[in-house]
């Protein structure tokens, strides 16, 4: 059976950002020859997000996300999220990358993939939600960057 990873909106971002080579490139590469590797998923939120990116990359990104499931949106990842908020483990107005993490978690994902280092790649949070998680009797994924699931 394969693992399973959750691609947050800054990896998809990542796949055609001319901004970070290094990023860009590490990106591309192991979406095209890892990815398949595992069970990917997306969701709703993702795709809302990249809906507001303007064009020329909007199509793009979409069409990246296309074959991947779409993680299911539950009130109880509404409830963890606000959780999350309420303990001041998110800001409220990051709420969107709480919302990835309790998606991540209720479904139980056992990867979400990353490139935000400020709110989501960081031990310091990645401690706080696994606290918090565990305390709430919810899984708790590892938060990676596309670099750590790269086979050498």
């Amino acid at each position: 059976m394969k693992l399973s990873l959750y691609l947050e909106t800054s990896v998809v971002g990542a796949y055609l950002d001319n901004g970070d080579p290094f990023r860009r490139d590490l990106t591309i590469r192991w979406w095209e020859h890892e990815l398949s590797e595992y069970q990917a998923f997306s969701s709703i939120l993702v795709k809302r997000e990249l809906e507001r990116v303007a064009e020329p990359h909007r199509t793009g990104y979409l069409n990246l996300i296309k074959p991947l499931k779409e993680l299911e949106f539950a009130e109880e990842a509404a409830i963890l999220a606000e959780g999350y908020i309420s303990r001041g483990i998110f800001h409220r107005k990051f709420i969107a990358d709480a919302f990835h993490v309790a998606l991540a978690s209720i479904h139980k994902v056992d990867y979400l993939v990353t490139w935000n280092f400020g709110h989501l790649a960081n031990v310091r949070k990645q401690a706080r939600i696994r606290l918090f998680n565990t305390a709430a009797g919810f899984f708790s994924p590892v938060i990676v960057t596309p670099e750590f699931l790269v086979h050498s």
